[in-house]
């Protein structure tokens, strides 16, 4: 029942020994943004313990308002990038591959917090979600050095030796604003209909591809939904859909990584295929599929205390087998058991726990 998640998978230099992922989850363990050997332990053990390849938390960008928490790792800085070498280097020695997830929350951040307190909080528009102007409208310049954090960023995981970079896209934070027309109102040339409000990602995704060279695979990460606004879609259709993905094909993209909060909700109807399915048959890239796999429901309740019963792992097999994305996150059960990909290998099934909410406020 579990062979195809046991099944390697290539991409460029990116050679994985099977088709489990950890998914980023943000921890906060990182106090002044330098992950320590807690962090570097943290992820050890799932590498050890045969996850395929780990995607870091959120790790931030050097724009001065990408963070609103300044215990979330920094992406650049002497002393973090030293933290950052320690982990990827421990890693590799347990026999596993990583990529660190690079990040802004652009809006999201409420204004004086994080690491750069008195930082302007970045925007497409400088609107809230619900359209009340509170910041700067940035200026082009603004942006194209919001574009090049992101490079920087990138320069730095391939000099540390990385095995790939996730560039976050998702989830209404500062790319996925520029995406959403709710946030992205502006008339120049990163505004207008969803694929050109798509620009910015590209931008993202070619800069970065200059820092890291051809060989290491870039992965973004998109998602419909918004914490803004769960509801939330940017395609209606697989066509408009079709057409906000080709921007990201043609700007270089490797793997897309498409979250739900339950990947087995089918994205349009008339068809039963996920987020991710439907952005594999329309680009032909490798995906990933996340959202709440072997959990019975979806993470937002862990926020508020919620734990979350197992859930059988057939229907992801299936759909594995059936070739409808290529890759599986799971987050939970990972953030909880480091062993999760362990047990499920060895069939030890029984061995496996109901989530306990408990779990996120330690680092195991």
């Amino acid at each position: 029942m579990t062979n195809s998640l046991f099944q390697p998978f290539s991409c460029k230099n990116l050679h994985l020994p099977n088709r489990i992922v950890m998914a980023p989850m943000t921890r906060s363990f990182s106090p002044g943004g330098i992950p320590g050997e807690n962090v570097a332990a943290y992820y050890e053990r799932r590498a050890a313990a045969d996850v395929g390849l780990i995607i870091t938390e959120g790790t931030t960008v050097d724009r001065p308002g990408a963070s609103s928490d300044k215990n979330v790792p920094l992406f650049y800085g002497e002393t973090a990038l030293a933290g950052w070498a320690n982990v990827c280097d421990r890693v590799h020695q347990a026999g596993g591959k990583i990529a660190p997830q690079l990040w802004h929350t652009g809006m999201t951040r409420k204004p004086g917090t994080g690491h750069t307190p008195e930082g302007i909080t970045d925007s497409p528009s400088g609107l809230t979600h619900r359209g009340k102007l509170v910041a700067p409208v940035p200026t082009e310049a603004d942006v194209e050095d919001m574009v090049s954090s992101f490079a920087r960023s990138a320069a730095h995981a391939a000099k540390l030796g990385f095995d790939a970079i996730e560039i976050h896209g998702a989830h209404g934070y500062l790319i996925d604003e520029f995406f959403w027309d709710v946030m992205n109102v502006r008339e120049d040339r990163y505004g207008g209909d969803l694929a050109d409000r798509a620009r910015f990602g590209a931008e993202i995704i070619s800069e970065c591809r200059k820092a890291v060279g051809n060989d290491m695979p870039i992965i973004l990460r998109i998602s419909q939904w918004k914490q803004q606004e769960y509801e939330a879609k940017l395609a209606e259709t697989p066509q408009e859909l079709e057409a906000f993905l080709k921007v990201f094909v043609d700007a270089g993209v490797d793997i897309l990584h498409c979250s739900q909060r339950r990947y087995e909700v089918a994205e349009f109807e008339g068809s039963g295929l996920n987020l991710a399915g439907w952005a594999k048959k329309l680009t032909g890239l490798p995906t990933i599929t996340v959202g709440s796999v072997g959990l019975s429901s979806e993470f937002f309740g862990a926020f508020m205390g919620q734990g979350s019963e197992l859930s059988a792992l057939d229907d992801i097999i299936e759909r594995l087998d059936k070739g409808e994305f290529d890759l599986v996150a799971v987050g939970r059960a990972l953030l909880q058991d480091p062993d999760w990909a362990k047990k499920i290998k060895e069939g030890r099934v029984e061995e496996l726990e109901s989530y306990n909410a408990a779990a996120l406020q330690t680092l195991l």
